[in-house]
């Protein structure tokens, strides 16, 4: 009797042992997740902070009457990344005016060579995604696009369908191979990010077609308990 109860006190400390040492690797891989996830959000827009400071100062050389604008949208703008970024979700209504005042300050940058075409549906507040989910995709197409028989063309579209997001975003390219079909660290990262977010739960393409490059996200389930 000694001995089944010895027995049972010493599989019971080491269930024990086992379940801390399962505890201990949970709360490893959850913070690595979170540093992941803190840097890939860190790397999104440096490219578009040094543009947009060169605009300004083309503009402050000029004395132009639209510097104080675009002071003022560009500080709206570094506002929403640099505060709400550590939220775990946003509005998602709020991330699609943000992409307008983004887009807003790049048609200050390109001026008459950019042609651009914006819908979005009636999103109501309560709709939550993560934080900066959507502005990437416009700075790549921004960044990578080309201007074709004189224009840059960017296209975006939001739209809530049920529970889900389609979203979709195109921008001109000369060629198939161009620079914007090899758009480099910037979807790799937001691939990173929908994984860590929304695994399982969304589906994300991207090709060249008749001189353009078109990106689609369809996010199934936006406000799914699982998507953390």
């Amino acid at each position: 009797m000694v001995c089944f109860i010895s027995v049972l006190n010493h599989n019971f400390q080491t269930e024990s042992r086992n379940k801390e040492l399962q505890n201990k690797i949970l709360a490893t891989q959850l913070q690595l997740k979170e540093q992941e996830l803190h840097y890939l959000k860190r790397q999104i827009h440096p490219h578009f902070l040094f543009n947009t400071l060169n605009t300004i100062y083309g503009f402050a050389l000029k004395q132009s009457t639209h510097t104080p604008e675009i002071i003022l949208k560009l500080s709206n703008l570094l506002d929403y990344i640099l505060y709400q970024i550590n939220k775990p979700k946003v509005s998602l209504k709020e991330e699609v005016l943000h992409i307008k005042e983004y887009v807003e300050l790049e048609k200050m940058r390109f001026q008459d060579i950019l042609k651009i075409r914006f819908l979005a549906t009636d999103i109501d507040p309560a709709i939550q995604v993560a934080p900066m989910l959507l502005i990437p995709f416009v700075e790549n197409a921004f960044k990578h696009g080309e201007i074709v028989e004189g224009y840059l063309r960017i296209e975006v579209e939001v739209q809530i369908t049920g529970e889900g997001l389609e979203f979709s975003m195109g921008n001109s390219v000369k060629q198939a191979g161009s620079s914007a079909d090899h758009p480099g660290i910037g979807l790799e990262n937001i691939r990173k990010r929908l994984d860590l977010h929304y695994k399982d739960g969304y589906q994300l393409t991207n090709e060249v077609l008749d001189h353009w490059y078109l990106v689609k996200l369809s996010i199934f389930e936006l406000n799914s308990n699982r998507h953390v």
